[in-house]
Formats: C-alpha cells, sequence, structure tokens
C-alpha cells in the first residue's frame, strides 16, 4: 500500500509541477521591457522594466547570479544608486531604480532597472533560495 502512495505521489508532482531548472527564474523580454518572474515554474511576477537604450546595449542570454548587493553605487556612472542589485554578467544587474516613470521603454546603461520595490521583492526571493538556485533569461 505504501508504495502504491509513493507512486501516486511521484505522478501527481509529475504533472502538476511545472519542469523547472531553477528555483527562481526572471525572464526579461527587451522587446517587451517586461520581466516575468517564476517561482518553481510558476509565474509569481510580472513588470515592467528598462534596459538599455541606444548605444547601451542589454546582453541577451542565460546566467545565474554572480553577486548580490542590497546597497550598490556604480563605479562606472557618477555612484549612481543601484539598490537590490544582482549581478549576473559582469557589470550587468538587475536593479532597483528612481527613475519608475522611464519604467516599460529603454534607458539604462544596459542593466535591468525594475521598481525599486520590485527589485527588493526578487533580490529576498533570490536570496531565500540562493543565487546558485536562481537564472537570469534575457531574450529579445
Amino acid at each position: 500500500m505504501r508504495s502504491v502512495l509513493v507512486a501516486v505521489l511521484f505522478l501527481f508532482t509529475l504533472f502538476t509541477i511545472p519542469a523547472f531548472s531553477a528555483a527562481i527564474e526572471a525572464r526579461i523580454d527587451i522587446s517587451k521591457q517586461q520581466m516575468k518572474v517564476y517561482q518553481y515554474g510558476r509565474l509569481k511576477h510580472v513588470w515592467k522594466v528598462s534596459t538599455g537604450k541606444s548605444g547601451y546595449g542589454t546582453p541577451t542570454g542565460s546566467w545565474r547570479p554572480t553577486r548580490m548587493h542590497r546597497k550598490y553605487y556604480s563605479k562606472k556612472y557618477h555612484g549612481a544608486a543601484m539598490p537590490h542589485a544582482i549581478f549576473f554578467r559582469g557589470g550587468y544587474a538587475i536593479h532597483g531604480t528612481s527613475s519608475i516613470k522611464r519604467l516599460g521603454r529603454t534607458a539604462s546603461h544596459g542593466c535591468v532597472r525594475l521598481h525599486p520595490s520590485n527589485a527588493q521583492t526578487l533580490f529576498n526571493m533570490v536570496k531565500r533560495v540562493g543565487p546558485s538556485n536562481a537564472k537570469v533569461r534575457i531574450v529579445r
């Protein structure tokens, strides 16, 4: 009886939980200027973003976060505040912005900007599962 119950639970899990490659996945669509956040394969959040403006492209591809900082100030762009920064490729990061009126259109120097409260939410989600269990995917 116990083995039947285990088999039923396994099949239930197999067919009801979507496949996932990371506990948290941030999918950024540059053409839509939008981020979808998935937790264990299930859509949790859809947010407006700002990615690289003309002359400052945002890279496409998939990465794991490399480092995270609750408070970070750009060394390259005159000490600009980058709250709740999640770095994923060199100097590229997902972070909060004070330019919330520009969300939904290109505006950055290549980073992915979010509303500060959304950046904090994402930061906390990634912190909870660990950067090695998170993924950043950017498409055009």
